[in-house]
């Protein structure tokens, strides 16, 4: 009778943990090409403590990520895959980084780059219209 009343305890206990644990999925995209890069991206995502679940779609370069709240963030999360090479939409992986991934693994990071510059261009002065009151 002991036994089944502290067993009885021991889940109530167990399952209280669970429901305060706050698991968050959250999905992003994430640069990459072939299965060395979803290799690398669900492993550095699942290095960071708290994280549960990391599956990147190598069509879609979605990366699904489930973590505890209480121990990390989607910022921690992103910031650790760009250190391995690949850029996320927070932060973005070091030069020499990406450039020591192999051949098959290098996307195109000039899409960024010049979509960041027509932006700048589109930002003249003549193309900005103030009001006066």
């Amino acid at each position: 009778m002991k036994t089944k009343i502290l067993s009885l305890v021991s889940i109530f206990l167990l399952g209280t943990s669970m429901v305060f644990a706050q698991v968050k999925t959250e999905k992003f995209e994430v640069k990459g090409n072939c299965g060395m890069c979803e290799t690398r991206i669900e492993k550095a995502a699942k290095s960071v403590d708290g994280v549960t679940i990391a599956d990147w779609n190598q069509e879609t370069k979605i990366l699904e990520v489930s973590f505890n709240e209480s121990k990390t963030s989607v910022h921690k999360i992103q910031m650790a895959i760009a250190k391995v090479g690949h850029d996320t939409p927070m932060h973005k992986a070091t030069d020499e980084v990406y450039n020591a991934l192999p051949g098959c693994c290098k996307y195109d990071r000039t899409q960024e780059s010049e979509a960041g510059s027509l932006n700048l261009k589109s930002a003249t002065p003549s193309s900005r219209r103030t009001q006066n009151y």
